[in-house]
């Protein structure tokens, strides 16, 4: 028996030696390494590259045809089913590293597993990274195998643009990887461009409330065997152009409620039961035309939920989009999620080929804090759960936006591994990328969640500061977060590079306080401008580019904000009058209806504060000044909002009277088509040639009534929104 025990620690000696590898030895290398493939070198100049920069050590890369001693560390290719595409094996127990991988970037990851798990480096933002110092590398017993939870996995962040080494680093891909010719979402335009086809043939597009809608934003009408074939032979060009690609998105425009109603797509439709019956039908017919490629469709606004009857070839993806869901909590907790997880379970129930497309982004305030993070993990693993093999993660990736480069680093570690440690992984990235400061960050973070679960207010992708300025947003808690910051600077303060971070990252903040305050009817003009600057001179300092995702930007956000926002001098002649309406003023703007025009409050770029609007229809205003006035100029100040189907109306007519009977003037402005995505504020201002005597001051509003062919909304009823009515 003793014997016995003496040879098994003889042997674990043993292989305890082979199983440690040790590649650099007193700053000196003490190994080499080895590619099989050239397919597999990038990996090993990824590990060359950074065990150099944490030793000063610069290990040579040989051919396959050398031989592995001890110590070396060995990339190879490997047709092991048990390695998945991305995935890879390390191993320590040949006596050297062996890195194995099979198909896609196995190596890389495992070069870079290798150096985050067993060396501590880390990778944190646009050439942002820490490596330690070390004269000596050891690699200890290594056997694993690790694969993604999702073989595609995409995001954003500005570094990926510019930072290569960042991209892989977070495992990261884009549609050009995937998708040929980057055909990748709202592809019916590319594919069969209405400047094209429009005129001579409106057939091919979406016919409902009695006509067929051709136009940029259009849908198809999918049961047209003529559309079918032009769409197929343009496919196959695109793929022979694109060799090596067997994938393309066949997807409808962006937009709402544009699905082709004629008989043959409506008799589809209703037979499945859902508006995603006809696009199925389509797909399928491609997938049988190319069953050597790959066809990804949107399940998207109208087309969410799964037919009943139809089921998706293998190779038809299902691109599902959670776009009408709210935030503040996962998807199962609130009815929109619900609402999208029984469309989730219909189409995992009928395909295993499905792509989902998250959102936690707030579009129309990038630079807005949007405290999601604790929905994350719930809301992936989800998708694992209901054989999701394609994930989308988008976020407010921008330079400057709300926590970009955190939020990047947890959903791209969650779409490898959803069971990760977030907490680990949250404490981990804010230590490390803010140093001193990270105690602050974390105790703002958490404070921020526990306030919006608190509120109860709802948190949505398309959101305004002002929503929130009761609620995790309150004067209370602003000055408590703005305290953290100040502390958070100031143990960084002797650090230039962590300072930049923490102030970067405060630019969400200050832009929620400058919001909030402009909606309140007493401002502190002195402390306002020394906000803005504030704000404008960290926005230009850090490269913050957008506000929205309309690429509204900072410095056009400063400027118009001090014309608009701050007190003017000359006092409004329609401070307070009594309003009257021609049109009732459809809720929820009817709450604020009697006030808002003449309050003094201008509204800001999303429509939820201070507007009121009216869909589809002509409106006129007046205006009851109390007593008679000498009126020099009369303006109105209008939303252009592509994205909320917010168009500047066709013409504004404006009148004056003295008894509110009989009306001269008649001082019409007309307004150009504006197709520009941009937020705008549109001025429609008349100056009388001389000043006249008024009491009632009246604005006929011309509508645009239905979106235009280029907008996403063809066809339907469009808005026209109306703030402050000025009067000089």
């Amino acid at each position: 028996m003793r014997k016995l025990l003496i040879a098994l620690i003889a042997l674990s000696f043993s292989f305890g030696a082979f199983a440690s590898v040790n590649p650099v030895r007193k700053g000196k290398p003490n190994a080499r390494i080895i590619c099989d493939t050239t397919a597999t070198r990038s990996g090993a100049m990824m590990l060359q590259d950074f065990i150099g920069r944490i030793s000063g050590v610069r290990i040579p890369i040989l051919s396959d045809n050398t031989k592995p001693g001890k110590n070396d560390i060995v990339f190879r290719r490997s047709s092991d089913p048990a390695i998945r595409e991305d995935g890879f094996r390390l191993s320590t127990r040949p006596g050297y590293l062996l890195i194995e991988s099979n198909r896609g970037n196995g190596d890389v990851y495992g070069a870079i597993t290798l150096l985050e798990d067993y060396l501590g480096c880390n990778y944190w933002g646009e050439h942002e990274f820490s490596v330690p110092t070390l004269s000596e590398i050891s690699f200890p017993d290594i056997e694993r195998t690790d694969n993604p939870a999702f073989r595609y996995r995409q995001s954003q962040n500005y570094a990926l643009a510019t930072d290569s080494v960042y991209r892989l680093w977070r495992r990261l891909e884009e549609p050009r990887d995937e998708f040929a010719g980057s055909y990748w979402v709202h592809t019916f335009d590319r594919l069969l461009p209405s400047a094209v086809y429009g005129k001579e043939h409106p057939e091919y597009y979406a016919f409902f409330n009695g006509q067929r809608h051709p136009g940029k934003a259009s849908q198809w009408c999918l049961t047209n065997d003529d559309l079918f074939e032009i769409v197929a032979a343009r496919i196959d060009s695109i793929f022979k152009a694109n060799p090596g690609k067997t994938m393309i998105s066949v997807s409808q425009n962006d937009g709402n409620h544009t699905n082709c109603t004629c008989p043959s797509c409506k008799a589809i439709d209703d037979h499945e039961g859902a508006l995603s019956g006809s696009v199925i039908h389509f797909l399928n017919k491609l997938a049988d035309r190319f069953p050597d490629k790959q066809f990804s469709t949107l399940a998207y606004l109208y087309t969410m939920h799964p037919p009943k009857h139809v089921r998706p070839r293998p190779n038809v993806n299902i691109m599902l989009c959670d776009i009408d869901c709210y935030r503040e909590v996962p998807l199962p907790d609130n009815a929109s999620g619900r609402d999208f997880l029984n469309a989730l379970e219909g189409w995992s129930a009928i395909s295993d080929n499905i792509f989902v497309w998250d959102y936690g982004i707030n579009f129309d305030g990038t630079s807005t804090p949007f405290p999601n993070f604790h929905i994350i993990q719930p809301n992936i693993r989800t998708f694992r759960d209901n054989n999701v093999k394609m994930h989308f993660s988008q976020i407010a990736g921008f330079r400057g936006g709300d926590m970009s480069e955190l939020r990047t680093f947890l959903v791209s570690k969650l779409m490898w591994n959803p069971d990760a440690d977030i907490d680990s992984l949250t404490n981990t990235f804010v230590n490390g990328y803010y140093g001193a400061a990270g105690p602050y960050i974390s105790q703002y973070l958490k404070l921020m969640e526990g306030a919006l679960l608190g509120s109860r207010i709802p948190l949505w992708i398309y959101d305004s500061p002002v929503t929130h300025k009761n609620g995790m947003l309150n004067p209370i808690l602003r000055r408590t977060y703005n305290r953290l910051f100040d502390e958070a600077e100031n143990a960084v303060s002797a650090d230039s590079a962590l300072l930049a971070r923490v102030q970067r990252s405060r630019l969400s903040l200050q832009y929620s306080e400058l919001e909030i305050e402009r909606t309140e009817p007493k401002k502190d003009v002195a402390r306002l401008s020394a906000m803005l600057d504030t704000f404008e001179t960290r926005s230009r300092r850090f490269g913050l580019t957008t506000v929205n995702e309309r690429n509204n930007s900072p410095i056009d956000y400063c400027t118009l904000y001090r014309e608009r926002y701050l007190p003017k001098t000359n006092r409004n002649l329609a401070a307070d009058a009594k309003v009257t309406f021609s049109e009732p003023v459809p809720a929820p703007y009817d709450k604020i209806a009697r006030t808002a025009l003449t309050d003094g409050l201008f509204g800001g770029a999303t429509y939820k504060d201070s507007w009121i609007g009216w869909e589809g229809i002509d409106a006129s205003i007046t205006l009851d000044l109390g007593e008679e006035k000498s009126v020099s100029s009369i303006e109105a100040d209008f939303l252009h909002q592509l994205g909320a189907w917010i168009l500047q109306p066709l013409s504004v007519t404006y009148y004056i009277s003295t008894d509110g009977q009989n009306f001269s003037g008649g001082w019409k402005t007309e307004l150009p088509d504006d197709s520009d995505p941009k937020v705008k504020f549109v001025n429609v201002r008349h100056d009388l040639r001389t000043p006249e005597k008024a009491r009632f001051i009246r604005v006929d509003i011309e509508g645009t009534k239905q979106c235009p062919h280029w907008h996403y909304g063809v066809g339907n009823p469009c808005w026209f929104f109306l703030d402050e009515i000025t009067i000089l």
